[in-house]
């Protein structure tokens, strides 16, 4: 090309000449900036940039949350979702249904978000310690939970809210209303902490092994739960807490979080790890082997939703028969 253009112009021109001609040829050889996939990728309610925390459905809407105020709603039991606008970027960190059908959701900077048909408002709550974990009760109070052993509850919708604390250096991870009175929270250091006049008074009522850290629990009563986290490890008591007995699993996964339907109770973790429990013994069902985190799930009849890590979102069946996963990517 040197040669060519050498020719062809006098020696004081050569180079600016054969530069300009370089620049038009690589002009012609570069392909257009083509758009139309990017803005398309954009528009699509599940992506890769996502991260799912948690999950909750009512009788007509299944939503799901996540980083950078991620909101997925879908209203056929998680076959196909639509992403919600809510004027937020922080990331959500829970989110629960309540008896009246709305719901409640937990940013991790502080806010409560309330969920109805006219949309979504936002509460900042009075205490200065990070919040970890929301649910509703049976009366439909707000409650949240997290840092300092801090419970805070608005029976206002967000108006008003009460606070509490057991004064332990230590964070609730998990809180669960039992029916009208009493209520289950995890914590810290293998703590489990307990209500029976309705959030009125808490006390820790047990602790779990070796101070494990309870990263996701589920209790069928007042007397019987399980809770998992690292190493795949999930205990069981039937005493309120009083006593644990770890249950056989065959993953090494952290375990993230429980469900129970009517097929029975089942466990998400990472790895997208999918846990039944059969007797006293944990099995995971058929998932795409992916290092990706499974955290939020619920259920549909017979299938689970579950969702995690990087946009993975996946249908698994329960029944007997069939145990295959689909990714709804």
């Amino acid at each position: 090309m040197t040669q060519n253009c050498a020719r062809a112009v006098s020696p004081r021109s050569i180079v600016p000449t054969c530069l300009a001609l370089s620049a038009a040829l690589l002009a012609a050889c570069e392909a257009p900036l083509e758009l139309d996939a990017v803005n398309e990728h954009a528009q699509q309610a599940i992506q890769r940039t996502d991260f799912y925390q948690a999950m909750a459905a009512n009788s007509e809407r299944t939503l799901l949350v996540g980083n950078r105020g991620t909101l997925l709603a879908s209203e056929d039991h998680g076959q196909h979702w639509q992403r919600e606008a809510v004027n937020t970027n922080a990331s959500f960190i829970d989110i629960a249904s309540c008896p009246d059908d709305s719901f409640v959701a937990l940013t991790f900077d502080n806010h409560v978000w309330h969920g109805t048909d006219q949309g979504w408002q936002q509460h900042a709550l009075p205490s200065g310690e990070q919040m970890m974990t929301i649910t509703c009760s049976s009366d439909n109070h707000w409650w949240v939970a997290g840092s300092f052993t801090t419970f805070q509850h608005s029976s206002d919708q967000g108006l008003t809210w009460q606070t509490s604390s057991l004064d332990e250096d230590a964070i609730v991870t998990n809180l669960q209303f039992l029916g009208s009175e009493h209520a289950v929270a995890t914590a810290e250091y293998g703590m489990i902490l307990t209500t029976a006049d309705s959030g009125k008074n808490w006390q820790v009522s047990g602790y779990l092994p070796d101070e494990f850290y309870p990263h996701a629990s589920y209790f069928r009563s007042p007397n019987e739960g399980w809770v998992g986290g690292l190493n795949g490890f999930i205990y069981h008591t039937r005493d309120g807490g009083d006593s644990w007995q770890r249950q056989s699993t065959d993953t090494q996964a952290p375990i993230f979080n429980f469900i129970h339907h009517r097929q029975g109770l089942f466990a998400v973790g990472d790895n997208a790890t999918v846990l039944a429990l059969n007797g006293q013994q944990w099995s995971s069902l058929e998932t795409p082997s992916i290092p990706l985190y499974l955290r939020a799930v619920a259920a549909d009849g017979d299938t689970l939703v579950a969702a995690g890590g990087r946009g993975l979102l996946l249908r698994i069946a329960t029944s007997p028969s069939a145990t295959s996963a689909t990714n709804n990517k």
